[in-house]
């Protein structure tokens, strides 16, 4: 695989790939009534037509449960609480299903976004969820409180959220991995099964 200008052989995904994977329609048993939503950004849009300037608003959203479920969304309109409810309702339609382990994440994934890059990693419980601005506001509606984040390249919010829900989609639990690797979750995890165990202590 080709390696990248700083040398991780991870490819960056697309901006088509990550909007077919948000397109696929899920279904999803969340509770609409309990999804919270948090506003990363807000900004100011001037359209410069014929008659003068129009001026209008744009705000970045991400919805979740804080069960595993969450998704971003953005909206514009004349107004700031128009824009964020549309947000709102883009983030509900992007709402994906992410692979955790308990309250953090099952193994270390690298998320890229043009030039933004986002690194999670797992963490014991009681750490907390170490990050901040767009990745932070990502973790506390997906639900993950304890993680490690570093957020690489830039600081745009949009590019960021991008590359933080790139990884949280390249998360895989031990029976993907088992089942694309033709073994048992046994197998992948390192755990020997019960008549192996039992006939390890037999010989011995």
């Amino acid at each position: 695989m080709r390696r990248g200008k700083r040398g991780y052989s991870s490819k960056p995904m697309s901006k088509q790939i990550l909007r077919d994977s948000l397109a696929v329609r899920r279904i999803l048993d969340v509770n609409l009534s309990e999804l919270k939503d948090d506003v990363i950004a807000i900004n100011r849009v001037t359209k410069v037509v014929k008659g003068g300037k129009n001026l209008s608003f744009s705000a970045l959203v991400v919805v979740g449960d804080s069960r595993g479920h969450a998704g971003f969304g953005m909206g514009k309109a004349r107004e700031v609480p128009m824009a964020i409810k549309k947000g709102i309702e883009q983030a509900k339609k992007n709402l994906i299903k992410l692979n955790m382990k308990g309250t953090t994440i099952p193994h270390q994934v690298l998320g890229r976004y043009g030039s933004a890059q986002v690194l999670l990693k797992p963490a014991s419980e009681g750490t907390g969820v170490i990050a901040g601005g767009p990745v932070r506001k990502v973790m506390q509606v997906a639900g993950i409180t304890n993680v490690l984040t570093k957020s690489l390249g830039t600081s745009n919010p949009h590019n960021v959220v991008k590359a933080t829900f790139a990884a949280l989609l390249s998360l895989k639990d031990v029976a993907q991995v088992a089942e694309t690797r033709s073994k048992t979750v046994d197998e992948i995890s390192g755990r020997q099964p019960k008549e192996q165990k039992a006939a390890v202590s037999e010989a011995s």
